[in-house]
């Protein structure tokens, strides 16, 4: 049974207020290069938001085909996809995007306009979708998004060659709110997330040190920028992070151009 979701604005308010607040280091995670495969320790790391996949070594044997890919881990329609560029040679590492739809989306639809930007920096785009209309944390705490999703990675770190060093997290609203809480709990895994306009930050265990990307629009008023993605990145960047704030004249959406500035930023070079 799904809990009932807070109003958005005593979201906001509630999460607000403890922004960040009591992160430190984490204490759960992979032991060595050993991925951690006994249930009851897998439960305590989706408890905490903690991801357990890991990039495998090595190309896959059989190349995947380009192009959309349904994820077939559920029985049900909330499945999700996986896009390659249909030029993507399986010999080379590619980067990954594991993007994460707003409330109501599903995976599919918040690829579509990333597909031509995937084609152009050789982008490898995993999009699930969420249990429910949006994601657990939003509806009440980590929960079965977390083991989904886990499992989404660990499909495709199997069937995809993906560069260890360059797998990140990024997602719209509801979306976006959820990529920068898993970014910084799975900063060990997550090198960089990318939140277009964001509404919060639940508190989380920190690990690793992950770069951030965050888009807000100026005249957004369901999660207005100066509480949600203006205080978040003057939060992070007190926390240390290295955080890349991008403003733009507009409501509450992902303008081309800015979609644009965060795909070269992701591929970008440290």
């Amino acid at each position: 049974m799904v809990p009932h979701p807070l109003p958005r604005r005593e979201l906001l308010r509630l999460v607000g207020a403890g922004l960040l607040a009591g992160l430190g280091s984490a204490c759960v995670g992979r032991v060595g290069d050993e991925p951690v495969t006994d249930p009851a320790a897998l439960r305590l790391m989706h408890a905490g938001g903690r991801f357990a996949a890991r990039p495998a070594r090595g190309s896959p044997r059989d190349p995947p085909a380009g192009g959309i890919i349904r994820l077939g881990l559920s029985g049900s329609e909330r499945d999700g996809v996986v896009y390659r560029p249909a030029n993507l040679g399986a010999d080379r590492p590619a980067p990954l995007l594991l993007v994460l739809h707003g409330a109501t989306g599903t995976g599919r639809r918040a690829i579509r306009d990333l597909q031509d930007l995937a084609d152009v920096h050789g982008l490898v785009l995993l999009a699930p979708d969420s249990r429910a209309y949006t994601w657990d944390i939003v509806l009440g705490g980590f929960g079965p998004d977390v083991e989904f999703v886990d499992r989404a990675l660990e499909e495709v770190f199997r069937c995809q060659n993906v560069d260890p060093a360059r797998v990140a997290v990024g997602g719209f609203s509801d979306g976006a709110s959820y990529a920068l809480t898993l970014g910084l709990a799975n900063g060990d895994l997550f090198s960089r997330v990318v939140a277009f306009s964001p509404g919060f930050v639940a508190d989380v265990v920190r690990r690793g040190s992950p770069r951030f990307f965050v888009s807000h629009g100026t005249r957004d008023t369901i999660l207005p920028i100066e509480t949600c993605g203006r205080r978040i990145a003057r939060e992070f960047r007190g926390l240390g992070y290295d955080v890349r704030f991008l403003e733009f004249d507009g409501g509450h959406a992902v303008p081309p151009d800015v979609a644009e500035a965060a795909m070269d930023w992701l591929v970008k070079p440290a």
